[in-house]
């Protein structure tokens, strides 16, 4: 088994007797950061249903009694799930369900919610990933909401925030293991006035793994979760194995498509339909950009229009994607069904042009300083075993510390520097940024189009450099975004001060 050591260093203490065979793991002889071995994981032997139709995510009720104001109650607690024919799964669920309920409110808008933590003998928070929100309503690992009591999240959605964001829990060293176990959910803010047709409808598809023990129980985090982040045996959409959409003849869908994995990456085409960019973490670009593929690490989401213009099953799958495996057992990505679209034969009403533009987006202004985050992984034998942790800057995460002390309305650039020996998806909460260079092996590359973003993939070797501006005081994380690595040391405190 693998714990978490309690010192501020936050390794991970694997026993050797867990290990497997250090020859059969390339790039780990401690001196190197080769390639790693790309064997596959066969799936799960639990066999889940498929072909269910898409079931739409439970609408959030609110509460409140005037315009303006969203209010609602996010209960977390155990529940159970049928995943599996004549079997029970022991889950954590929002409200019940997982994902849990889709919540919907405007730019303009008043939030309250009632968070109550009903996990027995966790703490917990609730994470509004990507959101404009103070600093003390963030959900920061700092502000724990300890098991049988209840806080309020209050916070105002400022115009122009309109985007594709989510939530799930923020415990320090608990946040992996409660998100794999259900609980995570889908916050879309929508404007006031949207220049994407209505007619296109607004699909939410939350993508989740699942891996199930034969007794249908969900198992703990392996050594080798540890090390790789932990990629579960079945994607799921919505809670369900390849789900069915009916749509018709010629018509375009508007799909937002999250990725609330702990760790899986997912490269992702349509067969046979054509794909349109409109919007990504942050909310949409200012004009459509059409796409073959589309690759969503843990955490980022993406706004699509997809065009149906031919009949028959047109399926959502993923495509291989390198992004780094320590050891054996790496999970088999490419060719995995997601979601089946049934295409009548009959073509329905005409469906409106997409906009050839959405919004006005404005680059940040030119930094008033840089900083440099260096991103590397740690192995080291001792007389017990092999120490191993993810750090920033030759540093694991210590909540007493400071590590960068920034300031409101100040936009600086963060060249983020990945020496490790796989991709780490970074995060910083409070604020969107801008990425505006990629380098790797010597080459430098501009992104396809401008858009703003709070989760970017840094492929190893890479160098990516980003303008962000945190526009709120108050003491915010930037991490990575593979859960397990974040627990284990690859996050910081940003101090943002007025």
């Amino acid at each position: 088994m693998a714990t978490v050591l309690a010192s501020p260093r936050a390794l991970a203490q694997m026993k050797m007797d867990d290990m497997p065979n250090m020859d059969s793991m390339p790039g780990m002889d401690m001196g190197g950061h080769t390639g790693h071995d790309m064997g596959t994981m066969a799936q799960g032997a639990v066999t889940l249903p498929e072909g269910q139709p898409l079931r739409e995510l439970p609408l959030l009720a609110n509460e409140a009694g005037r315009p303006d104001l969203f209010k609602a109650r996010l209960t977390a607690s155990p529940a159970t799930a049928r995943f599996a024919e004549g079997q029970d799964t022991p889950i954590l669920a929002y409200n019940g369900t997982s994902p849990g309920p889709l919540i919907e409110a405007f730019e303009g808008d008043r939030v309250e919610i009632t968070f109550a933590n009903r996990i027995d003998g966790e703490a917990s928070t609730i994470h509004w990933h990507g959101m404009p929100v103070p600093a003390d309503q963030d959900g920061n690992p700092m502000d724990p909401v300890a098991a049988g009591t209840e806080r309020v999240y209050a916070f105002d959605l400022p115009e122009g925030s309109a985007g594709t964001y989510w939530y799930h829990p923020h415990p320090h060293g608990r946040t992996a293991e409660q998100v794999y176990r259900g609980l995570a959910g889908a916050f879309v803010v929508k404007a006031k006035a949207d220049p994407v047709p209505a007619e296109y409808g607004d699909t939410v598809l939350v993508f989740t793994d699942l891996r199930l023990a034969a007794d249908g129980s969900m198992p703990a985090n392996s050594m080798s979760d540890l090390m790789n982040g932990r990629v579960g045996d079945h994607v799921l959409v919505n809670g369900q194995k390849n789900p069915r959409l009916a749509v018709a003849k010629g018509a375009k869908r508007r799909l937002r498509l999250y990725n609330a994995t702990n760790a899986r990456f997912l490269k992702l085409a349509f067969d046979g339909a054509p794909m349109t960019i409109i919007g990504t973490d942050g909310g949409q670009l200012a004009a459509p950009v059409a796409a073959d593929e589309i690759l969503l690490s843990p955490g980022e989401r993406i706004e699509l229009v997809v065009a149906f213009d031919n009949p028959g099953p047109i399926t959502l799958y993923t495509l291989d994607y390198d992004r780094g495996w320590m050891g054996t057992g790496r999970p088999a990505d490419a060719g995995l069904t997601l979601l089946t679209v049934d295409v009548s034969q009959e073509t329905g009403e005409a469906m409106p042009p997409i906009p050839a533009r959405l919004r006005p987006i404005a680059p940040l202004a030119a930094p008033a300083l840089s900083r440099r985050l260096v991103l590397t992984e740690t192995m080291a034998m001792n007389v017990t075993g092999m120490e191993m942790g993810f750090l920033i800057n030759g540093k694991a995460f210590d909540m007493g510390r400071v590590d960068i002390v920034g300031k409101a309305g100040e936009t600086e650039l963060w060249e983020i520097v990945n020496r490790a020996d796989m991709d780490h998806p970074f995060h910083v909460h409070g604020t969107q940024f801008q990425v505006i260079e990629h380098e790797r092996d010597g080459k430098v590359s501009k992104p396809p189009f401008l858009a703003w973003k709070d989760t970017v993939n840094v492929a190893r070797g890479e160098t990516l450099r980003l303008l962000l501006r945190q526009e709120r005081p108050g003491r915010r994380m930037y991490h990575c975004h593979i859960l397990e690595h974040e627990q284990l040391g690859m996050m910081g405190v940003l101090d943002v001060t007025a």
